[in-house]
């Protein structure tokens, strides 16, 4: 397995993917426009695992210049437990240590818990001093 950063060419296996993989994928914010905007807003941060030539796992990682949001965190049913997400999760966190970002955050739904217990292993603890909210500003 190799881990590398995602390119808008891994657009279509990331999209099948996520599509297998999440419970919130939107056409319209997820679409190759959409996705081509965030890589180039965001150079480098998001990721790809890559296994035999297909990718396998996904992290889609942007910043504002203060602190980094993951998204769509990601991997294929059949390479879970074998340490793609650890591995992509190394690499991401590595580079926003490089751009000097010191804080890192993500939305992981409740009922995921293997998620849950995976995030929690790897040092992101759950706030419960916030709510998390957000409007949708489109017709999507």
């Amino acid at each position: 397995m190799t881990v590398r950063p995602m390119t808008i060419d891994d657009y279509e296996s990331i999209y099948t993917l996520w599509n297998a993989s999440l419970a919130s994928v939107r056409d319209i914010d997820d679409s190759r426009e959409a996705i081509e905007r965030f890589l180039a807003r965001n150079p480098g941060t998001s990721i790809v695992a890559v296994a035999d030539q297909k990718i396998i796992g996904s992290i889609l990682c942007g910043y504002d210049g203060r602190r980094a949001y993951l998204y769509h965190v990601a991997v294929d049913a059949a390479q879970r437990r074998g340490g793609v997400a650890r591995a992509m999760l190394e690499v991401c966190l590595a580079k926003l240590r490089g751009l000097g970002i010191r804080k890192c955050a993500l939305i992981a739904y409740t009922n995921n818990s293997a998620g849950n217990a995976f995030w929690e292993a790897m040092g992101f603890h759950t706030r419960e001093d916030l709510y998390y909210r957000d409007c949708w500003i489109n017709e999507k």
